[in-house]
Order: structure tokens, then sequence, then C-alpha cells
């Protein structure tokens, strides 16, 4: 008789219609490359650009995980056409987790979170509170300042409230250079450091063409630093990471790209600045209701303001190069056992949630 416990099936949806499309791809395929076949069963369903959902094919080993060799370094959102119904069927099969690895709007913004929720399957990650607030970053900004949490001084406006006036006031409160940012996109999607007026007005259509609304920074001479968190209602935080951009700022090609960019992890920091540190993005975590994990990025304006909390990040990159899964590793938990803890943290929430609703 096989008394082996069932494997959960693990089912990685990547791609989606953002500009962060292509870090997902590559993302999804670390992810289901790293999953332990002996655990879980792999699914991997593809959203194209175009909002289109499908089921792509791989080689399967013969316990059914998906073989590792088979898979590029990055994915293609291609396949048997599906849809969300493809995951009540699974879940009717046996248990199930979701892990939604799709960066930017429509993914991570709590628009894919809000469907897992009407499906009734857990899922990795924040919910949809938290992904909402998080994705936008005007919005968390606000939140922020009102926890008390130290951040860079910003401005926000939408679109159409944007002219000659009002970007001449923002530039001199915040002064040049300074950052302008689409509020709800990742990866360093949209950013650009504009350094006089004429490349403000430059950066603000460039921004403009992924939201409505546009965050303004100052800028800052200081160290990046980066701290994960994992865990729903006693998150713990890594080890901290720091990291010098290849360029004038860790953007898009540096992230991704290039791979210019140096990492240190452990930063070189005191005992207590860590200790601060950490406690601080802790603090960011819960500020926002974050649960299962997420990636939070500070500024530190040494013999200045300190740690300066920059945003935080619900889906981190899961790339080789990516910070949140070296920190990780860093701090004792490899690759593939991070990936465990995430689908029992996602169990759990799942559960509790499932008793706060029971009527």
């Amino acid at each position: 008789m096989d008394t082996a416990p069932q494997r959960t099936t693990l089912v990685v949806i990547y791609g989606g219609q953002s500009a962060e499309h292509d870090v997902s791809c590559v993302t999804a395929s670390h992810v289901l490359r790293a999953a332990d076949a002996s655990k879980y069963h792999t699914v991997a369903i593809a959203i194209g650009r175009d909002g289109s959902w499908c089921a792509p094919q791989f080689p399967q080993l013969p316990n059914g995980g998906t073989d590792p060799s088979a898979l590029p370094e990055h994915l293609s959102a291609t396949g048997t056409p599906t849809s969300s119904s493809a995951l009540t069927t699974l879940a009717s099969q046996g248990p199930i987790v979701v892990m939604p690895l799709l960066h930017g709007p429509m993914g991570e913004d709590g628009t894919m979170q809000g469907l897992l929720e009407l499906l009734d399957v857990p899922y990795v990650g924040s919910g949809v509170l938290a992904s909402a607030v998080a994705m936008d970053k005007a919005m968390a900004k606000d939140v922020f300042s009102h926890a008390g949490i130290p951040q860079v001084r910003y401005a926000v406006l939408r679109e159409d409230k944007i002219s000659a006036e009002s970007l001449e006031n923002i530039s001199n409160n915040l002064g040049f250079p300074l950052f302008v940012k689409p509020a709800n996109m990742g990866s360093s999607v949209g950013v650009t450091k504009a350094h006089d007026a004429a490349e403000l007005q430059v950066a603000v259509r460039l921004a403009a063409t992924y939201d409505q609304w546009i965050v303004f920074e100052e800028s800052v001479n200081a160290r990046e630093l980066e701290v994960a968190v994992i865990g729903n209602r006693s998150p713990r935080a890594s080890v901290v990471g720091e990291i010098k951009p290849g360029k004038e700022f860790y953007d898009y090609e540096d992230k991704y790209v290039s791979d210019s960019a140096t990492l240190m992890i452990p930063a070189p920091l005191s005992g207590s600045e860590s200790e601060e540190l950490r406690a601080l993005a802790v603090k960011a975590y819960e500020t926002l209701r974050c649960e299962g994990m997420a990636r939070v990025d500070f500024f530190y304006e040494e013999n200045g303001r300190g740690f300066l909390c920059n945003e935080i990040n619900t889906i981190p990159g899961f790339t080789p190069i990516s910070m949140y899964p070296k920190m990780w590793d860093a701090s004792g938990l490899p690759y593939a056992q991070l990936i465990d803890e995430l689908v029992d943290h996602a169990i759990e929430r799942h559960s509790r949630r499932k008793r706060n609703t029971a009527h």
C-alpha cells in the first residue's frame, strides 16, 4: 500500500501584460528549476502580453515533475490555450498552491491576488490590499509617512495636473537632479534621473506612458541597501544586502541584463546598524500588511538622515542575480527551501482566511 504523502501541485503563473513581462519569464524558469520534484507536481501557466492564458508544454520527468534541463533561461508565454478555470480543476484534484510571479501591473498590484481569492486557492505572497498599496509607490509613500517611516522627500502628481508651473514648484522644492517614476511600475521601468528642466519634461512624458500617477523624488547621496522579509504573522528579515550600481542608478539593464552592479551580501554595516535596518524592514512590511514575502529597499544617508525607506516589492525577482534569493541564501535559507517556506506560508494564510471568513 502506498503511504507516500500526496504531492502538492505548485502552479507557477508568469508572463503578464506589464512592461516587466520578460523579467517574469526569466524568474519563472528558475523557480520551476528549483522546485523539489519529490514534493511538488509543477504546472506552468503563462499569460501573454495580450492577456491570453496558455499552458506551455515542457518535457516531464517520470515522477511528473518538470525536467529542469529542458527549460530555457527565458520561458515563452505560448502554449495550449487555457483559462483561470484550470486552477479550479487542479484544486479539485488535490492540494494546490499558486505562485504568481507576475511583476508589475495586472499581476503584482492585487488584480491577480483578487482572482485567486475568488477561486479560493492558496497563493504565495501578499493579499489584495498589501499588493495594491505596495505596487502604487505614491500611496505606499503616504502610508509610510503616516507610520513615521523615514523616506526621501517626494511629490506626487496626476498626469492631467502636470503643468509648467507644477513642475517648477516640484523642482524648486526637491532640487535637481531628481527622480521621476510611474507610480505603478517596478524593475526601474520608466524611471529617469532628471538633471534639469528639459530632462524633467522628457522624464514626465516617459513615466506617463506607464501610469497616470507620477512620483517625483529628491536625489540623495546615499548607499543602496536591501532587506528580504518572509513570513505572515511573525515575519523575519534576512541579512542586509548592498548594491553598488554599474550605472548612474540601479536601472532595468543593471538589474536584469548587464549584471554590472556590485552586490555585497552581507552589506558592510556594524551589528547595530544591521539590526536597526532589519527591524525597520519588518516595520515597513507590517505597515503595509504584507504577508508571504517582500523585498524592502532603502537608502543609507551616512552622516545625515540615516536609513530612508525607498520602496517595498511584494513579488521580488527570483532570477540568479536577484537580491531576494541571494540574501536568503546568505541567511541560511537556500533557494529550494525558500520555495518550501513560501508554500507553507501560503497554505497557513489560506487556512487562516478560511477561518476568518467562515459563517
